[in-house]
């Protein structure tokens, strides 16, 4: 009913988005040698970062720290937050806190990657990924091959309409234009009373696509007054 975020939590393989901070000891061809996953069957820790093993790799001045330029470009970004006593340098116990900042930056398209790359079923993640495409090209009202600001609103204005469309579609069963409350079913008829703004006892199709273009989580809130309504509301001093 209410335009809400889609909200994405991208699970990408670390070697897909080259995060190179838990790389562990090369691997010296001893056979005997425990491996990481033999490790973690016998119930010890694998540590996800090797600190150690990461200074080592990319301290070039072997001095025990890592300075900027020593810390690979894709990760100095994030230099400034882990370098917490802004001396330039990152230490052992700066890295040991801070390597979460280390991770690549996750954007909500990354989900398109996931689709692209971890799909266990070709034709099905083909078919979602037409569903975006064809969405998008729709978007792109003059053909440029890009997406503005302009266009990404009036693409929600037209989303908005036909979610108010739907809605009316199944719930309007008198088919005046309006849902009264004997109507309205599931969160229409739960939060009928926010959604009727006039109080005349039903919801029109106006009422509906200002509440679905409000922001998330706003809906049964009381809108604070103005500056201007408090005043007005105050009464005023005698005198």
């Amino acid at each position: 009913m209410r335009r809400s975020l889609l909200h994405f939590f991208p699970v990408l393989m670390l070697g897909a988005v080259g995060l190179a901070i838990g790389a562990g000891p090369k691997d010296s061809g001893d056979t005997n040698k425990p491996r990481p996953a033999d490790k973690a069957a016998t119930g010890k820790a694998v540590p996800f970062f090797d600190v150690t093993e990461f200074i080592k790799e990319y301290d070039k001045n072997k001095d025990g720290f890592l300075s900027k330029e020593e810390l690979p470009e894709r990760f100095r970004h994030s230099f400034d937050q882990i370098d917490t006593n802004k001396d330039g340098k990152l230490s052992r116990e700066e890295l040991e806190k801070g390597f979460v900042f280390l991770q690549s930056r996750r954007r909500p398209s990354d989900f398109v990657f996931i689709l692209v790359e971890m799909s266990d079923c070709d034709e099905c993640c083909a078919e979602e990924l037409q569903v975006v495409y064809e969405f998008l090209r729709k978007l792109d009202k003059n053909k440029d091959g890009k997406i503005d600001a302009d266009e990404l609103n009036k693409g929600r204005d037209e989303l908005v309409m036909l979610r108010v469309d739907d809605i009316f579609k199944h719930l309007d069963t008198n088919k005046d234009g309006k849902i009264s409350r004997e109507e309205a079913k599931g969160q229409i008829k739960r939060h009928f009373d926010d959604l009727d703004t006039n109080k005349d006892g039903v919801i029109t199709r106006d009422e509906l696509i200002t509440a679905a273009k409000e922001k998330p989580g706003s809906l049964g809130k009381e809108k604070k007054p103005s500056k201007e309504e408090s005043r007005k509301e105050k009464p005023s001093k005698e005198k």
